[in-house]
């Protein structure tokens, strides 16, 4: 339970606490972020600390957990900025930032597993055994499990895609049609040399866009993956081609532009992954 306390709140402290700006400008706000890891971190340690039945001292069992993980996370933030300045990852690279996204995090997770296995005495050999023989997790883990998956297939894997789609301004616009306009015009000489009504005629073509408000494919994105989450828990792959056909229905005259046709493919190819990935990891824990 401690274990997926930590998790749970180093996803909180990333993903809730952390503001936009903070991303943005993260070494700026460096020390405003670990000051969210600290407090929660230190929240859920005192509270495992004072219900804990082990008679240890609360510097072994609190104190140095908490500065050995606050101060990796410290360091492990550092460098990551530095190195992503070295090597000057621009933003249309999204790929690579991806993969460091990724890496990132699944380094805090490396390093909570760590301050578990040397200072909280939870065993990763422990850990391994207990998924792989399938023991229950009792309701209070099941509880902070699924409030993990769900974290997950919500925020980090929004901010994921986010990350590996990079921004298409246009395409981010709603696609509305194509528009036609003719115009035709008289030449004065066939006017006075020839009878009849002779014209030269001019096709304009307008490609038109509408902003829409981003926030509701946002909460489409958390929607679906949550759906798709559900459906392969329960083994119900046929349902989630119905979301598929919705959102392309949905989304029917945005494709006669192929940009956008193909941001919205990979988005919907991605988001599917991540969704079935997850449901088949919740299935296989809780059952």
């Amino acid at each position: 339970m401690l274990l997926l306390s930590l998790i749970l709140v180093h996803l909180i402290a990333d993903f809730y606490l952390q503001t936009d700006e903070m991303v943005v400008d993260k070494m700026k706000n460096i020390k405003k972020h670990v000051g969210h890891h600290f407090l929660v971190n230190v929240l859920v340690l005192t509270v495992f600390y004072l219900f804990s039945s082990k008679e240890e001292s609360i510097i072994s069992s609190l104190i140095i957990p908490l500065l050995f993980i606050v101060s990796s996370h410290f360091f492990i933030d550092i460098l990551k900025i530095r190195l992503l300045d070295t090597l000057k990852i621009s933003n249309e690279e999204n790929l690579k930032r991806a993969s460091f996204f990724m890496i990132d995090q699944l380094i805090h997770l490396g390093i909570i597993l760590l301050a578990g296995q040397f200072f909280l005495g939870i065993k990763l050999a422990g850990i391994h055994e207990f998924f792989l023989n399938g023991k229950e997790l009792g309701t209070i883990n099941s509880v902070l499990f699924i409030l993990i998956i769900m974290i997950l297939a919500t925020s980090v894997s929004g901010h994921m895609i986010k990350i590996l789609l990079g921004s298409l301004p246009n395409q981010l616009l709603t696609f509305e049609g194509k528009y036609t306009f003719k115009n035709e015009r008289q030449e004065a000489q066939y006017a006075k040399n020839y009878a009849g009504n002779r014209a030269l005629t001019e096709e304009y073509n307008y490609t038109i866009f509408s902003k829409h408000d981003l926030s509701r494919g946002k909460l489409i994105g958390y929607i679906e993956r949550l759906l798709v989450i559900m459906l392969t828990f329960y083994s119900a792959y046929p349902a989630i081609g119905f979301i598929v056909a919705a959102k392309s229905i949905a989304r029917f005259k945005q494709m006669d532009d192929r940009n956008w046709a193909e941001y919205f493919l990979l988005g919907t190819l991605t988001s599917m992954f991540i969704g079935i990935t997850l449901g088949i990891l919740l299935r296989e824990v809780l059952t």
